[in-house]
């Protein structure tokens, strides 16, 4: 069982910075595989980043490559998104996964994948 919380959302103008951070409860943090998503208002829930338990493979979505930047610190039971030059556009509900997998490389984009979900932190950007 793994308990997800995460924090560092907040309101930012168009082309600030934040950075999220989810902190997870258990002993097996590194066995677990983890991923970002969002949702924004009438919107379906979407994938944003991902990243393997050894932290040596990474997925982005298309929307965000080159702006956001996943990472983790198994030690710290942590996994970070930092989001860079924002847009209007980001604004959602944050919500960070997990995923208990073997493979030392899996990563996924699919929220089916993934086993446990965090409530979610707020990401306004304002134009």
């Amino acid at each position: 069982q793994v308990q997800l919380v995460e924090s560092g959302g907040g309101l930012v103008q168009a082309g600030g910075s934040l950075r999220l951070a989810c902190a997870a409860s258990g002993p097996t943090f590194f066995r677990y595989a983890m991923g970002w998503f969002r949702q924004a208002p009438g919107k379906e829930r979407e994938f944003v980043a991902a990243i393997s338990w050894a932290g040596g493979n990474t997925a982005y979505a298309d929307s965000v490559k080159g702006r956001f930047t996943i990472s983790r610190d198994n030690a710290k039971n942590t996994v970070y998104l930092q989001m860079n030059s924002l847009k209007p556009e980001d604004t959602a509900v944050y919500y960070c996964a997990a995923a208990f997998r073997i493979s030392r490389d899996y990563v996924s984009s699919l929220p089916a994948e993934y086993s446990y979900w965090g409530q979610g932190t707020q990401v306004t950007v304002s134009s």
